[in-house]
């Protein structure tokens, strides 16, 4: 919710699940944000990021690393590392 200032007044914002578009609710404290910062040629931080939040579920699953992988792929951060798996 926003004020007459257009500044969010809201205290808790949800976040969603990078891989599987769920909810992350307040009480998920298995849940990580990992943000993947853009680098120049000489390996100098850029100042521009991705942001990933992965839920608890997909970590207690395991496929934390394959959500990862798959979508630092779809970025562009990574090439030819993921390879889906039915």
């Amino acid at each position: 919710m926003e004020n007459s200032e257009g500044q969010v007044v809201d205290l808790y914002i949800p976040r969603k699940c990078s891989a599987t578009n769920r909810l992350i609710t307040a009480k998920d404290h298995a849940s990580i944000q990992l943000n993947v910062g853009d680098v120049n040629a000489e390996g100098r931080f850029t100042g521009s990021f991705a942001t990933y939040a992965l839920c608890g579920f997909v970590r207690r699953e395991a496929e934390a690393d394959d959500s990862i992988n798959r979508l630092a792929t779809e970025d562009g951060y990574l090439k030819n590392v993921f390879s889906y798996q039915k």
